[in-house]
């Protein structure tokens, strides 16, 4: 049976990459895009490669991306995000995605969704995920979003041209509220009977804290070496599963345990020195904090944008873990497994004692990778006949 071919870009945003379609190419009934989306990418490999689709093995290669015109006053498109997973079949769409968000605006202008003048653009995104604002600025080059550039970003080889991004209120993205418990710091009661204290924050993407001596880590170990930990990955999931269930975003740890991608787990410690992935020593006064975060089950080589946002306004929130071990001062230097990820939050708290994030503001960079068409098999979506957006291939 002939495969179907969908017109798609692919596209690196910050430390991610993702297949980005416009949403007119795709099926108007939504529900055939999750299938669509595991062919594409080669999702739920029993042998984690993605040899079979355009994923690299690792959450942040196994992502797609949606983009279309808004009809709101406030934005100029809609984007969609959706994170696979190289080993399971689930399509999780409950969560943003920072690191391709940064992609988003240069997408939109290099396809016409946008139109700019002179030499610098400024899209304003709506993430249907959390239901946010966010405000892209990049320069332009010839009409183009600019690629080349001199800013150095942790986790990507070589320089590019910054692309700002400013999150707009990213208290509660996905619960609601800035601290869903109400409280800087809980206890959480594990599925073994254990206990140990967290901090829930929810800007850009829930997040959970815990201290690295709390779970038996340090602060500065490598991703390489938390993969093969799996007493620490499975304690980690335990406070994933247990804090879902606290903040609301799920209703049991079965529930939980379904829901992979939020809310994400971290550890963090004072700052020390530690290697990154180039072999480089990271100093101690390089970075105002360490933090080692788990994506869809994995150790993240750098750290989601989302989740750099998250322990930035965390660390502007007194009493919380991430507080207690942030070296004071405006900007927060995450000190991640690549380098360091800078977040300029404008976090305050209100005369009634409740805490709220005005913006969460980052550089990325970004670059199209591809243009044409991905191949999905016929056999394995059999909805797709009857798709006008859908071609056959000749």
């Amino acid at each position: 049976m002939r495969q179907f071919r969908l017109p798609a870009t692919f596209m690196r945003g910050g430390t991610s990459k993702a297949l980005v379609f416009h949403a007119r190419d795709l099926p108007a009934d939504r529900t055939l895009w999750p299938d669509i989306f595991r062919a594409a990418i080669g999702a739920n490999d029993p042998y984690g490669r993605q040899l079979d689709g355009m994923g690299g093995g690792i959450s942040s290669l196994s992502k797609v991306c949606v983009v279309a015109p808004s009809a709101r006053e406030d934005a100029d498109i809609d984007y969609s995000f959706f994170q696979l997973s190289p080993s399971a079949d689930t399509v999780d769409e409950s969560a943003n995605c920072g690191n391709m968000s940064s992609a988003m605006g240069p997408f939109a202008v290099d396809e016409g969704l946008v139109k700019v003048e002179g030499d610098r653009a400024r899209v304003r995104i709506y993430n249907t995920n959390t239901k946010k604002i966010i405000i892209s600025r990049f320069a332009v080059d010839d009409g183009f979003s600019a690629v080349d550039g001199d800013f150095p970003l942790p986790g990507v080889a070589g320089h590019g041209s910054a692309v700002s991004l400013d999150f707009l209120k990213p208290g509660g993205a996905r619960t609601g509220k800035i601290l869903p418990t109400g409280h800087v710091r809980d206890v959480l009661t594990l599925a073994d009977g254990s206990t140990i204290e967290a901090s829930m924050v929810d800007a850009a993407n829930p997040c959970v804290f815990v201290r690295a001596a709390d779970v038996g880590a340090a602060g500065n170990e490598s991703p390489l070496a938390m993969d093969t930990d799996l007493a620490l990955l499975d304690r980690l999931e335990a406070v994933r599963r247990a804090a879902s269930v606290a903040m609301g975003i799920t209703g049991n740890l079965e529930e939980a345990a379904k829901v992979t991608s939020a809310p994400k787990v971290a550890f963090v410690a004072p700052p020390m020195p530690s290697r990154t992935l180039d072999g480089k020593t990271m100093e101690a006064d390089e970075v105002d904090l360490l933090a080692r975060m788990i994506s869809v089950g994995q150790p993240h080589r750098a750290i989601p944008l989302t989740g750099a946002l998250c322990t930035s306004v965390a660390a502007k929130i007194v009493g919380t873990l991430v507080h207690e071990v942030t070296r004071p001062g405006d900007k927060v230097r995450v000190g991640q497994a690549s380098g360091t990820t800078v977040v300029d939050a404008d976090v305050r708290q209100l005369g009634d004692g409740s805490w709220h994030a005005e913006t969460a503001s980052v550089f990325r960079t970004q670059r199209r990778l591809m243009d044409g068409f991905v191949y999905v098999s016929a056999a394995k979506n059999p909805g797709l006949q009857a798709q006008p957006a859908a071609r056959a291939a000749e």
